[in-house]
């Protein structure tokens, strides 16, 4: 092999915290659980309303940095969905031929 290389399909992988995080997600998913612990410690658990909403920031976040096949996570794929429809939304225009029933118009 005369310097050519081979890629794996799995190298992206490798720049990935535990292959699946990137360092802004654990820390998005630190700061969660952060403040469900202090919503743990600040608000009576007796009631279930209050228990959800002391677990509600760490299991949000959870949620938002799990992994899931094709993207690191569900941050990344909603990330992805805004800047394609809401910041590079393109119009493309056709600029070939057009047929219609199998007729130039």
């Amino acid at each position: 092999m005369d310097r050519q290389f081979l890629i794996p399909a799995n190298s992206k992988r490798s720049l990935l915290i535990f292959g699946a995080f990137r360092e802004i997600d654990l820390i998005i998913f630190g700061v969660g659980v952060f403040f469900s612990f202090v919503g743990v410690l600040a608000l009576p658990m007796e009631k279930l309303l209050f228990t959800v909403i002391a677990l509600a920031p760490g299991a949000i976040t959870g949620l938002l940095v799990m992994p899931i096949p094709n993207y690191h996570n569900v941050l990344h794929i909603i990330k992805t969905i805004f800047k394609f429809y809401f910041i590079d939304n393109q119009n493309y225009y056709w600029k070939g031929w057009d047929y219609k029933d199998g007729f130039e118009e």
